[in-house]
């Protein structure tokens, strides 16, 4: 039976939620089998998120869907073009004292909040000392030697350092450090603060809707500081779990815009055919992105570092590269991205793909083969963001069960997956996808610094690696003045990372942005859909 693309989208349960979408006046009253959502108002991009966020602010969750959606509404002190300078946002100018103990910001006077209060120098204090320094996945490395923010007057606001930090400046886009009311936050506990999922921000769009499972909607700021901004009108974001209807969604013309992967990549040759649709893989040059495997260094099995050394000469990620990601990965060498060059060392340990040396280093560390040919059993925690996730976990059972290794794949939603892996430390085994950032102070120190291990806050060290030469280098490259001192310490970090292994990186990510080539703007800046959207526009 041939199936048209709005019929698999039919069979697969593209139309669910419809009563929902209905109550919107998303879709028409006589259009249950036609177009699935009637785009009101006129001036709407419809795009699709995978898979559902847990909340709406990246002060808290830096997860990949989180930091697509936050930006929109939660603002940064600047933004950065395409060659990575810093430009103006809710801050107007910037000034780097010559000691480097100072940076001084002239924000952007006439800026208010959703609710229309107005934005002043007291939410910057307040964001970076009560919010990002504690809170934030990376703020703890981020901003370890910021000791205050002075606020001299309303449109001023001073960060005070006790050593020279410059890498701060890479770090304060909306996505990464989005600026948060004070009068909002102040006297609750902000991890569960109501506005993480319903912000405040001063963004080019408003939180309007959250229907869980279903949708999110965001209007337009109509007190935007930007004038003339932004050009669209609404968002409309659509939650697709499943990767064959939201290849139909878009076919059908129901879905404008996914990023990070909204098709499967065995399909992307296809859908680049596609007269009104187009792929791209810009808008991730901030990301760094890796994908990293992860040992609990809590559970006894994996205290040898045999075992962990026999573990990564099992994974072909050559073969993963090819067959999972098609070609849009390359195998990683260490844990900082190759596309990263000022800070890549190319020369450190490495764990070619070998079954006869894992199992031989499983059996000098006292895991010889059972008389069911078993070694060990452990679990698998895949992350649950893209279908290669997934088909990771499956090869992985398959790889370990070649050298003897029983491995069972837990597969999850986003929110077990997360208290699994760093709230609860319940997990044996992980992967997921990782960001390093411009600055591997920024990005990478916190999967292995040990000061960051801190439960509950996803995205740091969960997996509870400990050392104290791995805390030195670290803690020497967050001060370090000289630029060739700080990339020696980082080449040195690499070494001793790639040496204890408590991670495995595997690959370096290219993520795929597909949309219909009624929309503009989405490639014009460096952020792409991790950006804020006032200058996207469907024609």
């Amino acid at each position: 039976m041939n199936l048209t693309a709005r019929d698999r989208l039919k069979l697969l349960g593209g139309l669910a939620g419809y009563a929902a979408l209905q109550s919107t006046g998303l879709v028409s009253l006589g259009d249950v089998v036609g177009q699935a959502v009637a785009a009101t108002p006129k001036n709407m991009l419809r795009a699709v998120l995978v898979p559902e966020p847990p909340t709406l602010n990246t002060a808290f969750n830096t997860a990949i869907m989180v930091q697509q959606i936050s930006p929109k509404m939660l603002e940064g002190l600047i933004g950065y073009d395409k060659e990575f300078n810093p430009t103006p946002s809710l801050a107007t100018a910037w000034e780097l004292a010559d000691d480097g103990l100072s940076i001084t910001f002239k924000l952007r006077d006439g800026v208010t909040w959703h609710d229309g209060k107005p934005f002043t120098s007291a939410d910057v204090k307040f964001t970076f000392e009560e919010i990002l320094s504690q809170h934030h996945p990376r703020g703890r490395a981020t901003f370890a030697n910021l000791t205050e923010v002075e606020t001299p007057d309303e449109l001023t606001a001073v960060m005070k350092l006790s050593t020279p930090s410059n890498y701060i400046m890479s770090a304060l886009s909306a996505s990464e450090s989005p600026m948060l009311p004070k009068h909002i936050y102040e006297g609750s506990e902000p991890i569960g603060n109501p506005a993480n999922t319903k912000p405040i921000g001063t963004g080019p769009f408003k939180f309007s809707k959250w229907e869980k499972g279903q949708y999110l909607l965001l209007d337009k700021n109509e007190d935007y500081w930007q004038e003339g901004r932004p050009l669209l009108d609404r968002l409309f974001y659509r939650f697709i779990p499943d990767a064959g209807t939201r290849a139909a969604a878009f076919e059908t013309g129901e879905i404008d815009l996914g990023g990070t992967d909204p098709v499967s990549l065995s399909d992307i040759a296809r859908v680049e055919e596609l007269p009104d649709l187009a792929v791209t893989t810009e808008g991730y040059a901030l990301c760094g992105a890796m994908y990293y495997f992860e040992f609990n260094m809590r559970d006894p099995q994996f205290q040898d570092v045999r075992v962990r050394q026999a573990v990564a000469h099992a994974i072909d990620k050559d073969f993963v590269a090819q067959n999972i990601w098609f070609g849009f990965a390359s195998p990683a060498t260490g844990p900082i991205s190759q596309k990263l060059s000022r800070w890549y060392n190319p020369d450190v340990p490495s764990y070619p793909f070998d079954t006869a040396k894992a199992e031989a280093l499983l059996d000098e560390a006292g895991f010889p083969r059972q008389s069911d040919g078993v070694r060990f059993r452990m679990t698998h925690d895949p992350s649950t963001y893209t279908e290669q996730y997934r088909r990771f976990a499956e090869y992985f059972r398959q790889a370990m069960k070649v050298i003897g290794i029983e491995v069972e794949v837990m597969n999850t939603d986003a929110p077990t997956f997360s208290r699994r892996v760093w709230g609860t430390n319940e997990y044996q085994t992980a992967s997921y996808g990782i960001f390093n950032l411009p600055d591997p102070t920024i990005g990478v120190q916190r999967m292995f610094w040990s000061k960051n291990i801190r439960p509950g806050v996803p995205y740091t060290n969960g997996s509870g690696y400990a050392s104290a030469e791995m805390d030195q280098i670290l803690e020497a490259a967050q001060t370090a003045v000289d630029p060739a001192e700080r990339e020696a310490l980082f080449y040195q970090m690499q070494v001793l990372a790639m040496t204890e292994l408590p991670i495995i990186p595997l690959l370096n990510i290219d993520y795929t942005t597909v949309y219909n080539t009624r929309v503009s703007g989405i490639t014009d800046d460096l952020e792409g859909v991790f950006g804020s959207f006032a200058n996207v526009s469907v024609t």
